[in-house]
């Protein structure tokens, strides 16, 4: 309801909801599609090998998955932390697990620990890799990756990959044509 009365009070304004996991309950996943929200975001958080660790790993692609069959042409976006001491292989079967399902946005954004009760940094992803994940991400099939440092801790996107997506919107979702779309804004 929050999406309809957002948009009605806003034209140009673009809804993106960051859900749970609804504990695997697929009809709220599937009330949540259908209540006007332009995009659907769940985070995958990290690679297979890593979920047990690093989150609850119940349902969050089938999430993804339910979320995209719910509502025709429903834009689906994911993240990925990096530097939990994942593989390139892992992080590559994880995008190729989010592209199997159909989502179109992936963000992935270094991990930084925010407490010492929380899990370590194993590795600062450089600036050349995290370009290397944009590129490949975009190559396996993602209509809008944004890939660096900061990208899900703040959701800063640099603005020429703002302007990349509005440039690209047209061919994601014809409605968004007409709105703007600002990642983690």
């Amino acid at each position: 309801m929050t999406s309809f009365v957002l948009q009605k009070l806003k034209p140009d304004i673009l809804v993106e909801c960051l859900t749970s996991d609804f504990r695997g309950d697929l009809e709220a996943v599937s009330l949540l599609a259908d209540s006007g929200l332009d995009v659907f975001a769940h985070n995958i958080e990290t690679v297979r090998r890593l979920q047990r660790i690093v989150r609850d790993p119940r349902a969050g692609l089938n999430v993804l998955k339910h979320a995209k069959l719910s509502k025709d042409g429903m834009v689906t976006k994911s993240s990925i932390m990096l530097g939990l001491g994942e593989s390139d292989e892992e992080v590559k079967e994880a995008m190729a697990d989010l592209r199997a399902i159909g989502v179109d946005i992936l963000t992935l954004g270094q991990y930084l620990q925010p407490t010492p009760l929380h899990l370590t940094v194993k590795e600062y992803v450089t600036p050349e890799k995290f370009a290397f994940w944009k590129e490949y991400g975009e190559s396996a099939g993602f209509r809008y990756v944004a890939s660096g440092p900061l990208v899900i801790m703040f959701g800063l996107v640099p603005q020429r990959d703002r302007s990349v997506f509005l440039q690209s919107r047209g061919a994601i979702r014809s409605e968004i044509a007409e709105r703007r779309f600002y990642i983690g804004q």
